[in-house]
């Protein structure tokens, strides 16, 4: 229904963003310029320009194909795992290139953290999910591990529980309780920004609405970009919307704005159609 909706609009006005005028460029911590991604020959995304606000929930939504995790993974260099990608443009994490050669990915990957759409914990117990990332990153005091895990066990709501049961398998948490821990587990490096790429779509209504509610909280001392495709939930949650679309085979980025400018009065017709077909 939505895409029969939506490609009745004329798309050859889809090559050029229509971006939110009001971001104050003092408060980005995230800027794309001209980005694109491809897969050996196959462009994924192409020029990409937006600029993401610190402290701030953004919600890149669009439909599938239009280059919405390829754009997510770009930020932080996990599109270099695949050799076959190839990404220019420019990515600028508050005053650093992200795409220079000389930035550390582990370095950059503390500061700037993943959630996957599948919870993804590691075959090892609680505690050592939440362990081994600050031993990979330098932390050998005792005391320090175990006030950090419980500090972030705490701040996802899984302290009370799991305290009890932190030896045990993380393979034995309920599919909610595995995501909560996921999200933990990034955050223990205490990033500055989360990406989360549909993190609440395996997850049941009452798990999904305690993300949606960690994610909010989140956003008074994190920077939070979330792909989703449930509409409702970027409604929710999100103070920015990135409308994406496959236009000639390539993700484009079509509008950025606040939530209420994209779903109340969006300027593109693209983007009107999109948001009012899946409402």
């Amino acid at each position: 229904m939505i895409l029969n909706t939506v490609n009745t609009v004329d798309q050859r006005k889809t090559t050029v963003p229509i971006a939110d005028k009001n971001t104050d460029d003092k408060n980005i911590i995230l800027c794309t310029n001209n980005l694109c991604l491809c897969y050996g020959t196959k462009p994924a995304i192409e020029n990409i320009s937006v600029k993401i606000p610190e402290r701030s929930i953004t919600a890149i939504i669009g439909p599938s194909g239009s280059g919405k995790s390829s754009f997510l993974c770009c930020l932080n260099k996990l599109t270099q795992m695949n050799e076959d990608c190839d990404v220019t443009g420019s990515i600028r994490f508050r005053d650093q290139e992200v795409l220079a050669d000389e930035v550390s990915v582990t370095k950059l990957r503390c500061q700037i953290g993943m959630l996957f759409q599948t919870p993804n914990p590691f075959p090892f117990s609680i505690w050592k999910n939440l362990e081994l990332p600050l031993r990979h990153h330098g932390i050998r005091n005792k005391e320090i591990i175990t006030e950090k895990i419980e500090t972030v066990l705490k701040d996802v709501g899984l302290w009370q529980e799991v305290n009890n049961r932190l030896k045990n398998s993380a393979q034995t948490l309920s599919g909610g309780q595995q995501q909560r821990l996921c999200l933990a587990r990034a955050l223990i490096l205490k990033p500055e920004v989360i990406l989360m790429d549909e993190p609440c779509s395996a997850l049941d209504p009452l798990s999904s609405q305690h993300i949606e509610k960690l994610i909010r909280d989140l956003s008074s001392t994190c920077t939070v970009a979330i792909v989703t495709h449930n509409l409702a939930q970027a409604q929710r949650i999100a103070d920015y919307v990135a409308f994406f679309w496959n236009q000639d085979n390539k993700g484009q980025l079509i509008e950025y704005g606040t939530t209420e400018q994209i779903f109340k009065s969006p300027r593109h017709e693209l983007t009107k159609a999109y948001v009012i077909s899946g409402n």
